[in-house]
């Protein structure tokens, strides 16, 4: 079996994979590469990271953010949130955004990956996964930078807080490790009628 038949037989659909991780199954990556290329087996979705495309019965299907995400940074330690999904706290936003952010320890700033907007940010700490609390925490955080109601949301984020889970809640911020969202949240956290979400 030839050598790029072999780099062939490792590709999976749907995956994600970096220039270096190709090299270590080929003995001329770079000449390699070219040739999947030109085949199809394999599509650049950004500078030295390559996608094994997916066929679907409606076409070639686009990799998932999940797989992006990994392939670009060379991990998983990493965090997606949609700021979409603040509108489902029922606190007042209604904007709509492209793209997602990508809480991170290694890159910050907005990248395009297969065509598609993310924005990196680089943070010492997060979740491993989205919770309402964490969402609450991360709006009350980016609060200022939203094209928003900004007192408005603040009030009904505030009054949301009330009636969440208050060692969830706490466990958000410390997690989040956010100065800005912890102030906003003290006279919920500190206050002694807080009722514990049932």
């Amino acid at each position: 079996m030839s050598a790029l038949a072999q780099l062939s037989k490792r590709l999976r659909p749907g995956r994600v994979y970096r220039r270096k991780d190709l090299a270590r199954w080929s003995t001329s990556v770079d000449r390699h590469l070219q040739q999947l290329l030109a085949e199809g087996r394999l599509e650049k979705v950004s500078g030295g990271l390559y996608m094994a495309p997916r066929k679907t019965r409606f076409g070639k299907a686009p990799a998932s953010d999940n797989e992006l995400v990994a392939g670009f940074l060379g991990d998983d330690r990493f965090l997606l949130v949609s700021p979409n999904a603040y509108n489902g706290l029922g606190v007042g936003t209604t904007q709509l955004y492209n793209a997602p952010v990508v809480y991170n320890h290694k890159r910050h700033g907005l990248m395009h990956l297969d065509g598609r907007p993310f924005e990196f940010r680089r943070r010492m700490s997060f979740p491993k996964a989205v919770s309402e609390e964490f969402l609450l925490v991360d709006l009350l955080h980016n609060l200022t930078s939203l094209p928003e109601d900004t007192e408005k949301v603040r009030e009904r984020a505030l009054e949301r807080a009330r009636m969440m889970d208050r060692g969830k809640l706490e466990k958000a911020v410390r997690e989040y490790d956010s100065a800005r969202a912890r102030k906003q949240l003290e006279p919920v956290l500190d206050d002694d009628e807080f009722v514990l979400a049932a």
